[in-house]
């Protein structure tokens, strides 16, 4: 499948399921909004839920990639500073990703838990790498445990971008970026 469809069928999922969840949407639903037939959908992905799996970890390797592309050699701080600031422009760009992250990685059990288990490792993983820099540079306190602590800010991060998608859209982006920055830095050593 083209990259452009697959894009397209992304945005259309997010878009609808703001409104009804993902639970509530329909194949039929997602090719009219994407403009695509209902028969390309179920040729490349099978069922719904196939589409779902699929569009959920384009979605995590779409913003994996921006992680990725924001590691530099700079002092971990900043490194996290930017991501932190590409996490919020993703989530800007597709605020229903992250509600459909939020409400599907807590749902017990979830219809696509385990798909978003694995891609939650992923982008987790990115995250644990500047942790361990700062660890390495002596930057964290005695017993922080990095895994804790990077799903712990990948959850702050996903949390906070939607209390300001929904209940603080006037903020600017660099302000949620030094909010969750503040809490960062209360956890180093500076």
């Amino acid at each position: 499948m083209r990259e452009a469809t697959k894009q397209k069928l992304f945005e259309a999922t997010l878009r609808l399921s703001a409104g009804k969840g993902l639970v509530g949407l329909t194949v039929d639903d997602i090719a009219a909004e994407a403009g695509v037939a209902k028969g390309t959908v179920y040729y490349n992905f099978g069922s719904k839920d196939g589409l779902v799996d699929a569009l959920l970890r384009f979605g995590v390797d779409l913003l994996a990639t921006r992680l990725r592309a924001a590691e530099s050699d700079a002092d971990p701080l900043e490194v996290i500073e930017a991501q932190v600031d590409t996490t919020l422009e993703f989530i800007g760009e597709y605020p229903g990703f992250s509600q459909i992250v939020v409400s599907e990685l807590w749902r017990t059990p979830g219809r696509w838990q385990d798909t978003l288990s694995l891609l939650r490792e992923e982008i987790i993983a990115v995250v644990k790498a500047q942790l361990e820099r700062l660890d390495a540079a002596g930057r964290l306190p005695e017993g922080v445990q990095i895994p804790t602590a990077a799903a712990g800010l990948f959850g702050t991060i996903l949390v906070v971008a939607l209390d300001w998608q929904v209940f603080q859209p006037a903020r600017t982006r660099t302000d949620v970026v030094d909010a969750v920055m503040v809490l960062v830095r209360g956890l180093g050593k500076q």
